[in-house]
């Protein structure tokens, strides 16, 4: 039995500093209808395995049809190796994500929390920064999230969970 209490506090702590920007600032850019991250990943996402459980309850939820898409992206995927990476979970028509509510902490901080000297923050809000129209941002380092995601086990790809190379 897994207990994936952890990774939904973590959540929470996320959600919390998340809803504190936006109220903020209306005008962020990360929200509905922002895809830009998730065409232009720089590698294959990794999740833990509360991760990729949460998510294979998104995906349950979807028709044939849409896991069909998702499994020839992950097929294409596990054979490039070229960048930037286009999430092989993004509806590229609608530029949603089907699984939305169960995304990975990656991707639910995007955008809201930073690690530059990664390369590893949104590079259209440092475009905003840069033209003066965001001044008062401020670049809050990852390196909490990521011990806090660390500390639920080793992270692997999500190619290689989709195909059952990722064993719990």
């Amino acid at each position: 039995m897994h207990t994936d209490k952890p990774l939904f506090q973590l959540h929470a702590e996320i959600d919390t500093r998340v809803q504190a920007i936006r109220a903020e600032r209306a005008d962020w850019l990360c929200g509905k209808g922002c895809d830009s991250c998730c065409r232009r990943l720089a590698d294959v996402p990794r999740l833990t395995a509360a991760e990729w459980r949460l998510l294979q309850q998104g995906l349950a939820a979807m028709t044939a049809s849409q896991l069909d898409d998702i499994a020839q992206k992950m097929v294409a995927l596990a054979a490039e190796h070229g960048r930037p990476v286009v999430c092989p979970l993004l509806d590229q028509t609608t530029g949603a994500c089907p699984v939305y509510a169960h995304r990975p902490v990656a991707c639910r901080t995007y955008g809201f929390y930073a690690q530059r000297a990664l390369g590893l923050y949104c590079g259209d809000i440092e475009a905003q920064v840069a033209g003066g129209e965001l001044t008062d941002v401020v670049w809050g380092n990852h390196d909490a999230v990521d011990q806090q995601l660390g500390a639920l086990g080793e992270a692997r790809a999500l190619t290689d969970l989709w195909f059952g190379r990722g064993k719990d």
